[in-house]
């Protein structure tokens, strides 16, 4: 027999099988379509939501305040932005949350901001805004008066986006100048002499060679 003969002979003997296995592989494909249809009609709606979220908070932003009023439209998009948050994932989330941390500055409720700004991060942790959103968690931290958790939130950075360097290096001059604010010149000049060994181009390692000469003699 031929080659073309047999392959008749096993397709006649097979066929059955044969058409199963076309009908589950068509179901899959047109599953998937359907499946990547709905999810691109989910992501699509997530983004409107935020962007109608964004304007919301540019319209209250002028009369938000620190003072500890009620502010019920406030209070009602803060509440939203948290629901928001706990239906998506990855970078709808972790907008949401940006867009409740910037909430919780202007009002100066800064470990609520701190917290807020890490959940962003940790939401979408190998994105491009994690290390903006745990820079702004440090900076809520040393605003709230814990210089401890401000330095942990930097060497994160550090450690974990080092090569977002023009986040990084600045992470480390600040964990330098938040090291000699209270004191602590040998982790300071540390500090400073880790930025010059790995960012030695920054603009910061310039600022952190000066310190290192001031603090050394």
């Amino acid at each position: 027999m031929t080659v073309a003969e047999k392959l008749i002979e096993f397709i006649q003997k097979n066929r059955r099988v044969l058409v199963t296995v076309f009908i589950v592989i068509v179901v899959g494909l047109v599953g998937s379509l359907v499946g990547l249809t709905v999810r691109e009609k989910l992501i699509t709606r997530a983004f409107i939501q935020l962007d109608e979220f964004e304007q919301r908070h540019l319209a209250l932003a002028g009369n938000i305040n620190a003072d500890g009023e009620e502010q019920p439209d406030v209070d009602a998009l803060l509440g939203e932005l948290e629901a928001f948050a706990a239906g998506n994932s990855r970078f709808p989330a972790a907008r949401a949350h940006a867009i409740r941390a910037s909430v919780f500055q202007e009002q100066q409720r800064w470990a609520l901001a701190r917290q807020a700004w890490l959940d962003a991060a940790n939401a979408a942790p190998q994105t491009y805004f994690a290390p903006v959103a745990l820079w702004n968690a440090a900076v809520a931290a040393e605003e709230s008066g814990d210089p401890d958790a401000a330095i942990a939130l930097h060497a994160r950075i550090v450690q974990d986006h080092e090569s977002a360097f023009f986040i990084a290096a600045r992470s480390q001059f600040s964990i330098g100048r938040l090291e000699e604010s209270r004191g602590g010149t040998d982790a300071a000049i540390a500090a400073y002499q880790s930025l010059v060994g790995k960012w030695p181009q920054d603009t910061h390692a310039d600022f952190a060679q000066s310190r290192i000469i001031v603090l050394s003699y």
